[in-house]
């Protein structure tokens, strides 16, 4: 199993930036997919995650700002995220639930600052 996000980068506070996870190794139309993030000194946590079927979850920090979505055909989990703001700022990374482990990728940072 392989998630390569990517996306991240430095935007200002108000700022959109777009999250994309690739999947391989998986038959990804069978798989929930989440989103985490962990920023320094603290635990890492869930973000948003997204059924097989597309029904999503969102975290009570993020509830209106930010968006999931997936395209089954194409392997991919996005995370739309607008109004960032500078507690928003952590390391992003995906994440699916595989043969009871949890697998994630490698992570893509977010800076979000003026």
């Amino acid at each position: 199993v392989q998630l390569q996000a990517s996306g991240g980068g430095l935007v200002r506070p108000g700022g959109s930036l777009r999250l994309s996870c690739k999947a391989s190794g998986i038959n990804f139309k069978l798989y929930d997919m989440a989103w985490y993030r962990q920023a320094p000194g603290k635990e890492r946590e869930l973000v948003a995650d997204i059924t097989r079927d597309g029904s999503t979850k969102y975290a009570e920090f993020v509830k209106g700002r930010f968006t999931i979505s997936r395209n089954n055909v194409w392997r991919l989990v996005w995370l739309q995220m607008n109004s960032l703001k500078a507690e928003d700022t952590a390391v992003y990374y995906c994440h699916v639930m595989f043969a009871s482990n949890d697998r994630w990728g490698r992570g893509t940072q977010v800076t979000v600052s003026s």
